[in-house]
C-alpha cells in the first residue's frame, strides 16, 4: 500500500513538473514579444487537400528578418522551422475547407506560401495575417518580396 502511494505521488509530481516546464517554455518564447498563434502545414502537395491532415498547431515569433515557428505541444526550446523573409513567396489566401475547419482555430485564414522551393501553408487569425503581410512588405530596400 505504501509503495503504491509512493509511486502515485512520484507520478503526480512528474506530471506537475512537466506541465510547469511546458508553461515556462511558452513564456520564454513569448518573452521577447512579436508572437502569434500560427498553424503550419509543411511540404503541401500541389493538389488542394481539405482533409485537415498535416496541420501542426504552433506559435510563430518575429526575429529580425525571419519567422521562428515553434510547435505548441513540444518541450524543445529551439524553433522547429525558420522562415527567412527574403525566401517567402505568398501564392494566395483562402478560408479553411472541409475537415480543415476542425483542425484549425475557428477564425483562421490559410495562406499558401513557398519557402526555398518548399510549398507550405500557414493558418492564422485575420489580425495576425495583416501583421504578417505588413512584416513581409516592410523588407529593407532592394530585397525581393512577393506578396499576393
Amino acid at each position: 500500500m505504501v509503495l503504491a502511494l509512493t509511486v502515485c505521488g512520484i507520478v503526480v509530481a512528474l506530471v506537475v513538473v512537466g506541465l510547469f516546464v511546458f508553461g515556462l517554455r511558452r513564456r520564454l518564447i513569448q518573452r521577447s514579444g512579436g508572437t502569434f498563434d500560427c498553424s503550419l502545414r509543411w511540404d503541401v502537395p500541389e493538389k488542394p487537400d481539405a482533409s485537415g491532415k498535416g496541420w501542426s498547431y504552433g506559435v510563430a515569433r518575429y526575429n529580425g528578418d525571419r519567422i521562428e515557428w515553434y510547435r505548441v505541444f513540444s518541450y524543445a526550446y529551439r524553433p522547429r522551422r525558420v522562415l527567412e523573409r527574403a525566401s517567402i513567396e505568398v501564392a494566395g489566401r483562402r478560408l479553411p475547407e472541409g475537415e480543415e475547419e476542425l483542425a484549425l482555430l475557428s477564425d483562421a485564414v490559410v495562406l499558401a506560401c513557398a519557402h526555398q522551393g518548399t510549398r507550405l501553408e500557414l493558418a492564422m487569425s485575420e489580425d495576425a495575417l495583416t501583421g504578417f503581410l505588413a512584416w513581409l512588405e516592410a523588407a529593407p530596400p532592394g530585397q525581393r518580396v512577393n506578396v499576393a
